[in-house]
């Protein structure tokens, strides 16, 4: 399956990794004006292909567009059963843009990727309620295939470790839906975690734990978040990345350019053999690029 129109944006274009050691060279995907270079240190990974698909749109509507073609694409295919998604602010306005398409999506399983810790479970801004609003009932989705994660302390390990165990059961995520945290996290994996760390509950980062508290407008400050594991997240067959505005930059450019380490999760999305990131010019800025006329 592809990754949506291209017409949102003002450049799309595939990193390819090969066994090659010298620089990645990134071909333009239907651009006709432009095409674009990336220059980074030599691959390290000789053992790897993969490649990522990253579209940089002129500003966070267009990109939402351009991100709600390729989603729909996928949803819609008759393949995909399985399907993980985020809660937080990012993707709320795709959230909506599903849902005005009236798609036909009853027949999906859909996973929640992560929760807050120590947040009520009446709580509307948690990650279940959350989704359960605007997905679930947004979408049109029955009820009892949404899966959420508890949010009590003394349950939330349990209900991450079976929300795992429910995921392969089914056979894997055809489709995840990924923020990027602005310290490189996926979900609540934090900075340190490994490509194949598994489902648990972490203590967040300072920066993390800041992020909550602006999220629900200081009556909350979780510092730990339970989350879906690494390894189940690039096992997905597609996964969408979305991330706007400036102070997203750095972590877009160590995403796509930096090393893959532990040290920014997102990092490792490298290695996965179909991400589409969707970023305005602002959550671009950093990146190496050069650009010449066809």
């Amino acid at each position: 399956m592809g990754c949506g129109q291209k017409q949102n944006c003002l450049i799309d274009w595939r990193r390819s990794h090969d066994r090659q050691t010298r620089p990645a060279r990134l071909g333009i995907l239907g651009c006709a004006a432009t095409h674009l270079f990336f220059n980074r240190s030599p691959l390290t990974s000789a053992a790897t292909i993969g490649y990522m698909n990253i579209r940089i749109c002129r500003d966070a509507d267009a990109a939402n567009a351009a991100a709600t073609d390729c989603l729909a694409e996928w949803l819609t295919d008759s393949s995909t059963r399985n399907v993980m998604v985020a809660g937080g602010n990012t993707p709320l306005e795709l959230y909506r843009r599903i849902a005005d398409r009236r798609l036909p999506l009853s027949h999906l399983n859909v996973f929640a990727l992560d929760e807050y810790v120590g947040v009520p479970l009446n709580e509307p801004r948690n990650c279940a309620n959350l989704l359960r609003s605007t997905v679930v009932k947004g979408w049109g989705l029955l009820a009892e295939r949404f899966f959420a994660l508890s949010s009590l302390e003394q349950d939330a390990f349990a209900s991450v470790r079976e929300h795992e165990r429910r995921i392969a059961s089914a056979g894997g995520l055809n489709v995840v839906l990924l923020g990027l945290g602005q310290n490189g996290h996926l979900g609540f994996n934090e900075p340190g975690s490994a490509a194949d760390s598994d489902a648990r509950v972490l203590e967040l980062a300072p920066s993390s734990v800041e992020a909550n508290r602006e999220w629900f407008g200081g009556k909350y400050a979780p510092t730990q978040g339970a989350t879906v594991g690494l390894k189940t997240i690039l096992a997905a067959q597609h996964i969408l990345v979305m991330a706007y505005g400036p102070h997203k930059a750095a972590t877009v450019r160590e995403m796509i350019q930096g090393p893959r380490s532990a040290d920014c999760p997102a990092s490792f999305l490298q290695n996965h053999s179909d991400t589409c990131v969707f970023v305005d010019k602002a959550a671009a800025a950093q990146l190496s690029r050069q650009h010449r006329s066809q």
